[in-house]
């Protein structure tokens, strides 16, 4: 098994882009979901599970879930850091929970959830534990907080 240290909590940085704010001037609230799945895909690759090799296994993540509380807006050309972490994994469904925090003054922004499940290109339910026992163990070691197998 793979084990995971992480001294400190991943943090995926983003700058908001001008095309991505509304009449308001403030980020658009879809964006926030797009940035979530950024930092998800960017905090797979860092704990060593790229999801293009994820998908070359044959298994995909699809979500079933998302949501997002917005807490302070955040403006163009501001940059957030977005801290996801694994709360809930048991090898065939997973969720993520995701901070979004402007990087200069601190503030929280947003806060939100994903939940996943594991499945074949033919969109059948997989178990990682059975089917791929060192994924099942690197997301195992992922797992911050909640509720194991």
């Amino acid at each position: 098994m793979r084990e995971i240290v992480i001294e400190k909590p991943y943090a995926y940085e983003r700058k908001a882009f001008y095309y991505e704010t509304d009449q308001m001037g403030i980020v658009h609230h879809s964006n926030y979901i797009r940035w979530m799945e950024e930092a998800r895909i960017a905090y797979m690759e860092y704990v060593g599970l790229p999801y293009k090799a994820v998908e070359e296994k044959h298994i995909l993540i699809p979500v079933l879930e998302a949501q997002c509380e917005y807490k302070n807006y955040v403006r163009f050309d501001e940059t957030v850091e977005i801290y996801p972490k694994v709360t809930f994994f048991n090898g065939i469904r997973m969720t993520l929970e995701y901070d979004i925090v402007e990087k200069e003054t601190g503030k929280l922004c947003a806060c939100g959830r994903t939940r996943h499940c594991f499945t074949t290109p033919e969109m059948k339910p997989v178990s990682l534990k059975k089917t791929n026992k060192e994924m099942y163990d690197i997301f195992m070691g992922c797992l911050v907080s909640g509720e194991k197998e």
